[in-house]
């Protein structure tokens, strides 16, 4: 029997064992906080929050959970995010360790600024 795709954001977060339902709570709960009137959907088969375009993404992995500001972003907060494992376009949160729920606001924050003032792009 296959597994069904999840159709809704809370359909993707139950799929998960319990302490990585917790930091993706804590992690979409965070971001709806900084963009309250932000869509929430799933695009690429994982959370997404658009307001006049994809601001920002998460997906969950066996050991951390991910949150996608886009490359520019991340650019910006550079020396913040030196203890974390970071890509080009994402940054790796262990669910073994604390969020950095005030880092993951500013990131959000910039990343708000930055479509509203500037019209940037995604990606």
């Amino acid at each position: 029997m296959t597994k069904q795709k999840p159709q809704t954001i809370e359909e993707y977060v139950s799929q998960f064992p319990l302490e990585t339902q917790r930091t993706l709570d804590a992690l979409l709960t965070c971001l709806t906080e900084v963009v309250p009137e932000a869509e929430k959907e799933l695009k690429w088969g994982a959370p997404a929050f658009t307001y006049r375009r994809i601001l920002f993404t998460v997906a969950a992995f066996k050991k951390h959970v991910n949150f996608y500001p886009t490359p520019a972003t991340i650019n910006v907060f550079n020396e913040e995010l030196k203890p974390f494992s970071t890509t080009k376009s994402a940054i790796q949160l262990k669910l073994n360790e604390p969020l950095p729920l005030k880092l993951i606001r500013e990131i959000a924050s910039h990343r708000l600024k930055d479509v509203v003032e500037n019209d940037a792009k995604w990606m």
